[in-house]
């Protein structure tokens, strides 16, 4: 695999020809127009200025943990009718173990909300959320935006876009997403696969080249070249899905008539264009890749980039199971026994569980290759275990009709029902120091479901469905499906939608504004909101020094996921797993900012304060006089990875936080969600930190700042001998996004329009 240092050319769709070596000069500029990825902004952008994008989507998808906070969002922010198509999926609490009926309740909340607001309702069990919208939504040329990171069907030719429930809301309310023109990367792919190599090996070999450099952050990852012809409708997917772990914005490949049928077989045949680059296209950067040399791959814990083939892990066992294991002593900080050099037996490494599920797993094709490499085999009677989620019922279906159900079946493995569970620590938790292997999308800390603050870690690393097949097959040994000898049947997939018509409510746009919402005692509006003050002052409450910091640890997902519909219920849990003292302090300080918005002194609400204010005073003698808002702020080197949820964000809201301060932020969608919610996203060069956790921070005139625009706004930290000035950063903000800051979150901003 190779990264090209500058930009390129690529003429044709075959020929790669680095910039500045082009035989005949052509323009860049017009070139850029050229690529699939800038066709399709443009198509959809309303600014008329293709540097700043204003853009709107055909159509919204969302999940069970996200559409209640979004629709209750757009409601206090005047929401009448969903403008465009708008599916509600549930695949997260499926099961409703949690909370009692508060996960039935949100679903409910769901259905009433697609019946009155003109929506999609797709019941549980019936399809996760990003194969629902492969088979039923996605259409050449179109753009989806959804309140998932994986929302990526650039294999179809959609270019969709995972963000945080704030961008829906705006998309909701017909207004835009906003962002700069952003830059295009190919992937130029060459060769085939060699057999026993899966779609989930082809992007964790990219990932690993791509993620820590930031090659691809914020951009768009087009894939083009001959070996696109190669692959399979399902393979182009299941790379795709995984392109959310790069960091970039968005994906769109180059179609053919393989997208043609799969558009066919799913009776949507009118919704394929072909897509390819003009004759001359110019991209960013470029991801050169072999597919001949990609050999089956393994992303040990804690993230997909922490990647390796599957022989050298065999080959290497020692040195690196004991490498993951030092760098779990930053993951974890330190507070569980992490081992693996434990699972080496006989010289080959032995794990507990095997896992393919989900949008990335749960694939027809994979689920096929996996039951031809297990046929005939046991999983065994020890502590391997082995589950399969096929993503879709439809899916399921087929599998039951083609006999790979009762092949899967008679090894000992478990076929489960569409559920994303799997992927976010909901069903199939391992066993305490337990060593799972998954075709799912991440492996952060505790994303399986175990739980540090009780004590317990499980970990987990990511394969291909086919080598976790082979693994199950070896009893539970590590195994690379290479070694598998035997032939693949190919299956061929036939769609039955019987069930989706028998049981998906569709509303096809028409709005009842009859129907009454229904409300479980667990959904609650969102508290009020105070705008940006003139002044603030800030205590830290937390900090993190990890090289990044993941949505997972801002705020857990798993069993808390069903609070997501409350909340301040679900902000109790923010940062539990990573700094379980921040929700105590973060409160504390709150009583301040409570107090002045009843007119009270926040000094008698929080005493420490008393010698803070005569410090701040003793410079700024006018803050304080009805011009002051107090709360809390965190530190983190680079936070947000993985998920949309913008609950990471807003958790910290409600909790009384005005800020973060970060070096940098690891994606787009955790940096808007900040903004979203009314959080001033700071940025403080790397290597200068004049502040620590327990520190308060004055920052006079913000406000003012924000307002006229300040290219470096000026902090102090408050100590008891005087001032210690230092500077941060806003980045680049949109005139709105300037707006929701001073108003104080996305719903104050939509109700002053109205």
């Amino acid at each position: 695999m190779k990264l090209y240092d500058s930009g390129v050319y690529l003429v044709n769709g075959r020929d790669i020809v680095e910039e500045g070596r082009m035989s005949q000069p052509v323009s860049k500029e017009e070139a850029k127009k050229n690529t699939i990825a800038y066709h399709i902004l443009e198509s959809h952008n309303t600014s008329g200025n293709m540097e700043k994008l204003q853009i709107k989507f055909d159509k919204l998808t969302s999940h069970d943990i996200t559409f209640v906070g979004i629709i209750q969002t757009a409601r206090a922010s005047g929401l009448e009718k969903f403008p465009v198509p708008y599916v509600l999926t549930n695949c997260h609490n499926s099961l409703c173990a949690v909370g009692g009926t508060i996960n039935e309740d949100d679903h409910m909340f769901g259905l009433t909300c697609a019946k009155k607001y003109g929506g999609v309702y797709v019941p549980p069990h019936q399809a996760v959320i990003h194969q629902y919208a492969r088979e039923m939504l996605a259409e050449s040329g179109k753009m989806i935006l959804g309140s998932d990171s994986h929302t990526r069907y650039g294999a179809l030719g959609t270019m969709a876009m995972g963000e945080g429930g704030g961008e829906l809301v705006k998309q909701l309310l017909s207004q835009t997403y906003d962002i700069n023109m952003p830059g295009v990367v190919a992937v130029y792919l060459k060769g085939e696969p060699r057999p026993g190599v899966g779609p989930q090996d082809v992007a964790l070999a990219i990932i690993g080249k791509v993620f820590a450099n930031g090659y691809v952050k914020n951009k768009v990852m087009e894939f083009v070249g001959p070996g696109v012809a190669g692959l399979s409708a399902d393979f182009r997917i299941g790379i795709d899905v995984m392109t959310t772990e790069t960091t970039c914005l968005s994906s769109i490949w180059q179609t053919d008539d393989k997208i043609e049928e799969f558009y066919e077989i799913h009776g949507r045949k009118e919704a394929y264009r072909k897509l390819q680059p003009g004759d001359t296209a110019y991209y960013d950067g470029c991801v050169e890749v072999d597919l001949s040399e990609i050999k089956p791959m393994i992303a040990m814990p804690f993230h997909p980039s922490n990647t390796y083939t599957i022989d050298e892990l065999n080959e290497n066992l020692e040195d690196i199971l004991a490498d993951v294991e030092k760098k779990a002593l930053v993951s974890l900080d330190g507070k569980v026994e992490f081992s693996l050099r434990d699972k080496i037996v006989d010289g080959k490494l032995y794990v507990e569980q095997g896992i393919i599920a989900g949008c990335a797993g749960g694939g027809f094709e994979n689920i096929c290759a996996a039951a031809d490499i297990l046929r005939g085999s046991s999983i065994g009677s020890d502590a391997f275990t082995l589950s399969v989620y096929p993503a879709s019922t439809p899916i399921y279906m087929e599998l039951a009709k083609n006999g790979v159900l009762a092949d899967l079946l008679k090894t000992g493995a478990v076929v489960k029902t569409a559920f994303c569970g799997p992927c976010f620590g909901a069903g199939d938790t391992p066993a305490n120091n337990a060593f799972s292997i998954r075709h799912t999308t991440r492996n952060f800390p505790n994303r399986e479901g175990s739980k540090i603050q009780n004590g317990q870690i499980s970990s987990v690393a990511l394969m291909d469905a086919r080598s976790i097949a082979a693994t199950a097959a070896n009893k539970g040994f590590l195994t690379s499906a290479e070694t598998y000898t035997g032939d693949y049947t190919n299956q061929k997939y036939f769609f039955d939608k019987t069930i989706y018509e028998n049981r998906i409510f569709d509303s096809k746009g028409v709005a009842d504004p009859s129907v009454e919402i229904h409300f479980g005692p667990n959904i609650k509006d969102w508290p009020a909101m105070p705008e940006l003050a003139e002044n603030l002052v800030l205590k830290v409450v937390s900090e993190i020094h990890d090289p990044v910091t993941t949505t997972d640890e801002l705020i857990p997902s798993g069993e808390t996921s069903s609070y997501r519909s409350n909340p301040l219920g679900l902000a109790e849990f923010t940062l539990s797993r990573k700094d379980p003292a921040y929700v105590g302090r973060a409160k504390e300080i709150q009583k301040a900012q409570k107090a002045i918005q009843e007119g009270s002194c926040p000094v008698e609400a929080v005493p420490e304060l008393k010698e803070v204010m005569e410090t701040v005073n003793s410079r700024f003698p006018e803050i304080g006089k009805g011009n002051l808002g107090v709360g809390s702020t965190i530190f983190a080197v680079k936070p947000g990875d993985g998920s949309a949820r913008e609950q990471a964000a807003s958790c910290q809201k409600v909790l009384g936080g005005w800020a973060n301060i970060a070096n940098e932020y690891a994606t787009k969608r955790y940096r808007s969600n900040l903004i979203n919610w009314g959080m001033l996203p700071f940025v403080i060069p790397e290597g200068e930190l004049p502040f620590q956790n327990g520190d308060y921070l004055l920052f006079p005139e913000i406000r003012k700042a924000v307002a006229e625009k300040a290219a470096s706004i000026t902090g102090y930290v408050v100590k008891p001998e005087g001032l210690k000035e230092f500077q941060v950063t806003l980045g680049e903000l949109t005139d709105d996004e300037r707006e929701i800051i001073l108003q104080g979150c996305l719903i104050n901003y939509n109700r002053s329009r109205r």
